[in-house]
């Protein structure tokens, strides 16, 4: 890939965060909006915003780059031919979209047979983007454009870990993230995609979560990496096809939060 592709990559993942921004922004706060239920057995909100941002998204994508592929939250995968795929999730946090606070996000990755090689997450209400990849590393938003850098924390005692979930998934893996957890400074639950971006501008040290698909996870991976910080399994092996998740600002933090995943 050469220098101009990356630039024509990255044109066209700010032009999709900035067609799912006018796509969604109408709706956020709205007094009429309602959601769906996808699931009989638990609550997966989807509202008409979700569905109108990633069409909007694939749009861009239609007009700009037809040979690459498109994985999206709402609606599938469409196969492309270029050997790069599109990891689109409009709405990350529907269930915080529809309360009204704004830690949810649009995420875009664009990945390769190994994984998310640029990602972006956007908060479109705050107005940041959190760009990664291709020698980026930044978040434009009220204050200007900066450089995106993990901290530096290497004891667990002075951390501060986020899940989105009180009960993170199953019972085993509740005890996994209590187990780490307990030995933390700090633990906050709710913020959705937004801890990962978090954790990228170095205000907080992990993020701990299970149960996750690609589309939840590929765009913080690359905009983590980006910045310094690891993204692994609960083994220490690759993320990017969801599940059990554990984000780290460094490698010292990482080796001490998997130790205890794993013989938790």
């Amino acid at each position: 890939m050469n220098d101009q592709d990356r630039s024509d990559i990255i044109a066209v993942a700010n032009e999709m965060a900035e067609a799912a921004r006018a796509a969604i922004l109408p709706h956020f706060r709205a007094k009429n909006l309602t959601a769906e239920n996808k699931l009989d057995h638990d609550f997966d909100p989807v509202t008409v915003a979700d569905r109108a941002a990633e069409l909007a998204m694939r749009d861009v994508l239609a007009k700009r780059r037809p040979q690459d592929g498109i994985f999206g939250e709402e609606f599938g995968k469409t196969e492309g031919e270029s050997g790069l795929t599109w990891v689109l999730d409009p709405i990350d946090g529907t269930r915080a979209f529809i309360s009204g606070t704004p830690t949810w996000g649009v995420l875009i990755a664009l990945s390769d047979a190994n994984g998310p090689i640029f990602g972006i997450v956007d908060q479109p209400y705050i107005g940041e983007r959190f760009v990664g990849g291709f020698g980026l590393a930044e978040v434009t938003g009220p204050a200007g454009t900066q450089a995106l850098q993990c901290k530096f924390t290497d004891a667990l005692q002075d951390a501060i870990v986020f899940t989105t979930f009180p009960e993170v998934g199953s019972a085993e893996e509740r005890a996994g993230f209590r187990a780490v957890a307990e030995q933390c400074k700090l633990t906050r639950y709710g913020m959705d995609c937004y801890a990962y971006a978090l954790l990228a501008a170095g205000q907080i040290d992990l993020v701990i979560e299970a149960g996750l698909n690609a589309y939840d996870i590929q765009a913080p991976i690359a905009v983590i990496e980006a910045a310094g910080g690891r993204v692994t399994d609960w083994t220490g092996g690759p993320a990017h096809e969801g599940g059990r998740v554990l984000a780290a600002a460094n490698a010292e933090i990482h080796a001490a939060a998997l130790n205890i995943l794993r013989n938790a």
